[in-house]
């Protein structure tokens, strides 16, 4: 490999620790994890603690935990879609 090749490759590593570092630590030892994009736990729980939420609002007639239940849903929807933007990091300007 070439000496720019090198550089390309070391910074595209030196990336890739800055932006998911479990990832990175991951696939160094050989076992590489999802990378943060694919992972979905968190909005999968969401989601059920909203319908479960729904739920018992619809069961009990009671506005504000349908509401409620409305709104993690709608949450958990929105971080569930593969499409959605990755806010860009703001860096500070310099002085």
């Amino acid at each position: 490999m070439s000496h720019p090749d090198d550089e390309r490759l070391v910074a595209l590593e030196a990336r890739l620790a800055r932006d998911d570092p479990r990832f990175a630590e991951a696939l160094r030892a050989g076992r590489p994890a999802q990378p943060r994009e694919y992972r979905r736990t968190g909005a999968w729980w969401m989601l059920l603690t909203a319908m479960a939420v729904l739920i018992t609002g619809v069961v009990l007639p009671d506005g504000l935990l349908i509401a409620t239940g409305l709104v993690l849903a709608g949450i958990a929807v929105q971080l569930l879609d593969p499409h959605r933007a990755r806010p860009e990091r703001r860096l500070p300007p310099y002085l």
